[in-house]
């Protein structure tokens, strides 16, 4: 018997000071049995850095054709396709070509090193493709069946918070420069 996916509702208070969105989201997230709890919440961190009416989580690691999270028009086509961790080249470069706008949020910091200098040279190569670095300790902490948080976005930063816990997010291009 396959294991089912984990059910979390959510209560996402987001108050995004760079793009002036301020909108609380109910939202309904499944964790694939094989889905951590630190990338399920860096999906969650990913949903408000991006966040607008029409963006929902896609199927993600049950179903390789969606991303984690993506923005479809009025007319269905993809205009945002968002992916967390270290995707594939070829799905990047699939997705690039369907949608309009590529995001990738990767976590870890190690593996997020060793993921870009493997594919840089094709991922250069996609003009509609940004990649973000997320440094989020602890973030797992703020896991609950039932949670709410809010979430505050300011120059390249974000803080997620719940009544029990907080997590301060650096959110940084990729690749890392000696500016960062």
């Amino acid at each position: 018997m396959a294991l089912k996916a984990t059910v979390y509702k959510v209560e996402l208070s987001i108050s995004d000071l760079d793009r002036n969105y301020y909108q609380d989201h109910p939202l309904t997230v499944a964790r694939h049995p094989s889905e951590t709890d630190e990338r399920m919440m860096v999906r969650m961190v990913a949903f408000a850095l991006n966040a607008s009416e029409r963006l929902e989580f896609g199927r993600g690691l049950s179903n390789e054709d969606e991303p984690a999270l993506w923005r479809k028009s009025l007319s269905n086509e993809i205009e945002l396709w968002i992916d967390v961790g270290h995707p594939d080249e070829r799905r990047l470069r699939k997705a690039s070509g369907v949608s309009a706008e590529v995001k990738v949020y990767c976590y870890g910091e190690r593996g997020s090193d060793l993921w870009w200098r493997q594919n840089e040279a094709g991922l250069a190569r996609l003009k509609n493709l940004s990649v973000a670095g997320l440094q989020a300790p602890g973030i797992d902490r703020l896991v609950q069946r039932t949670m709410r948080l809010q979430c505050t976005i300011e120059g390249g930063y974000a803080w997620l918070s719940s009544d029990e816990a907080q997590c301060e997010i650096s959110v940084r291009s990729w690749p890392p420069t000696s500016s960062n």
